[in-house]
C-alpha cells in the first residue's frame, strides 16, 4: 500500500503553500486565472475506474520527464503492481526498480553502501534534499505524490497547466527565464515548458502528442494521490445495495408488525 501517513497532509500543505513553484503557487494576479479545461476522466463518478493503459503511459511520462525535477516519495515501486494501479507484473516492477541506485546501510562495519533498487524502495528524489534542489533550480519543486488532490479540480488544473504554455501576448512583460501559461494564476511561472510532441515514446503506439502525454501523466498522478479509489467505489456501491436491501426488509417487517395489530 502507498505510504499515506502524516506525511500526506504535510506534503499537500507544502505543495499548496509553495510560493512561486510551478504547480500550485498563486501570485497576486490570481484573479487573472482562466478556468481549467474540463475533461472526462474514466475515474470520475460512482463507478469510475482507472484506465490501466493510461496509468502505464503516465508512469513513463513521469519517469522520463517529471522525475527529473520532482519527487513522489509516498510511492514505492511495489505499488505499481497492486490491484487498482498500473498493475505491472512482478518482473516488470523488479526491472524498473533495478534501474535506480539506492544508498543503504549501515552494514556490519557501520558503512553506507550502494545497491540496485528493489520493489520495496520509494520512487527516487532527483536531489538529496530541498537545499540541493533550491540551489539547482532556484526553489525546491513540490513532491507530486498527492499533487492531484492538493487543490480543487486538481486533475483538470494539472492537465491545463501542462498544455497551457504559449507565447506571451503583445505588450505582456515577461522576464528572462520565465514562461507564460494561460491557466496559471498570473500567467507567469518559472517552470519551463515540460512537454513537447514526440518527447516520450509510447510502446503501445498511442500518439505521443503534448495533449496525450499531459492527460496520461495527470491520470497517473491522480492514482498516486488516491490509489484506493476503485476499492472505495466498490465498497460504496456494496454499502448502497446493503442499505437498499435493509430498508426493504425493515419496511416489510414494519408492515407485518402493524398488520398483526389489526
Amino acid at each position: 500500500m502507498i505510504d499515506i501517513s502524516r506525511k500526506t497532509g504535510l506534503l499537500a500543505l507544502a505543495a499548496a503553500a509553495a510560493i512561486g513553484l510551478p504547480l500550485l503557487a498563486a501570485p497576486a494576479g490570481a484573479a487573472d486565472a482562466v478556468k481549467p479545461i474540463q475533461l472526462d476522466w474514466s475515474f470520475q463518478g460512482v463507478f469510475g475506474v482507472y484506465d490501466r493503459d493510461a496509468l502505464r503511459r503516465g508512469y513513463k511520462v513521469y519517469k522520463e520527464v517529471c522525475a527529473a525535477c520532482h519527487s513522489a516519495e509516498l510511492v514505492r515501486f511495489r505499488n505499481l503492481m497492486e490491484p487498482g494501479g498500473p498493475e505491472f507484473t512482478e518482473g516488470q516492477v523488479k526491472a524498473l526498480a533495478a534501474d535506480i541506485v539506492v544508498v543503504d546501510g549501515p552494514d556490519d562495519r557501520g558503512d553506507m553502501f550502494e545497491r540496485p533498487g528493489e520493489p520495496k524502495d520509494r520512487f527516487p528524489s532527483p536531489y538529496p534534499n530541498d537545499q540541493a534542489a533550491a540551489a539547482a533550480m532556484g526553489a525546491a519543486a513540490p513532491d507530486l505524490s498527492v499533487i492531484a488532490k492538493a487543490r480543487p479540480d486538481g486533475v483538470n488544473y494539472l492537465y491545463s497547466l501542462l498544455v497551457g504554455y504559449t507565447d506571451a501576448p503583445e505588450g505582456f512583460e515577461l522576464l528572462p527565464g520565465l514562461s507564460y501559461n494561460t491557466y496559471f494564476p498570473g500567467h507567469v511561472l518559472a517552470m519551463p515548458r515540460p512537454l513537447s510532441d514526440g518527447q516520450v515514446e509510447y510502446e503501445d503506439g498511442t500518439p505521443n502528442t503534448v495533449e496525450q502525454m499531459a492527460k496520461d501523466v495527470t491520470h497517473f498522478l491522480m492514482w498516486t494521490a488516491e490509489p484506493k479509489l476503485e476499492q472505495r467505489h466498490r465498497l460504496g456501491f456494496q454499502v448502497m445495495i446493503y442499505l437498499v436491501l435493509l430498508s426493504g426488509f425493515l419496511w416489510f417487517a414494519m408492515r407485518k408488525v402493524w398488520s398483526d395489530q389489526h
